[in-house]
């Protein structure tokens, strides 16, 4: 395990919040990714927010569930295909930002992952992570946990930033132009694929630049 204080502990998210990457953007050290602990309902494990026609839209990805009361490894969730979530999902995300600057320049590489039937939540997700390093050219270095890290040492401990219900996550960060603002104003910690379709290239560089 490495040792530098400016090591970072995150969940790999579904198209994570812009507060997770704004973590991932400044860690000078390693990256890990919490892969063994217990999967926990509405958190951004699962679900991401962007932002529609009538103010912030949760996209909530579909998971087979186990019997009532029985615990499961996040990485051993299995997702539910039943009800085309996924061609759902990229629906919604064309008709939110179809007209922002820079869909249409990522739109062709997007589109496939929300194509198929990927199996596992957590293989899926890091599919996602992927996608984003990629667009914005984040040179990312980064390894996943074998065993679950209740209280890492040498390490800040970011898994809180997976929790959407926490306001104050983010709420300070810098405004940028979103599609729908004239209608709700700007809102804050959205989807990273808010940022990217709105910022483009510019999307490093503001996460480089802001305060958790």
């Amino acid at each position: 395990m490495p040792s530098n204080l400016n090591n970072i502990l995150i969940h790999p998210p579904y198209f994570g919040s812009i507060a997770q990457y704004v973590a991932i953007a400044k860690a000078s050290g390693k990256v890990i990714f919490e892969n063994c602990d217990n999967y926990q309902k509405q958190t951004h494990r699962n679900r991401t927010y962007i932002y529609g026609a009538n103010g912030a839209l949760v996209l909530n990805l579909s998971i087979l569930h186990t019997k009532k009361g029985v615990k499961q490894l996040y990485r051993d969730v299995l997702l539910e295909h039943q009800f085309n979530t996924l061609q759902i999902h990229w629906k919604s995300l064309e008709s939110a930002y179809r007209t922002s600057p820079y869909f249409e320049f990522y739109e062709d590489e997007l589109a496939p992952i929300f194509e198929g039937k990927p199996k596992y939540i957590m293989d899926f997700n890091y599919k996602c992570l992927e996608f984003i390093t990629d667009a914005i050219q984040l040179d990312l270095d980064y390894f996943k946990t074998k065993s679950y890290l209740e209280i890492p040492e040498n390490t800040i401990d970011y898994r809180n930033l997976s929790n959407p219900k926490d306001k104050t996550i983010g709420a300070n960060f810098s405004p940028y132009i979103q599609v729908f603002d004239s209608k709700h104003g700007f809102i804050p910690n959205l989807s990273i694929l808010d940022l990217l379709f709105n910022q483009g290239p510019n999307s490093l560089n503001y996460l480089e630049n802001q305060k958790i």
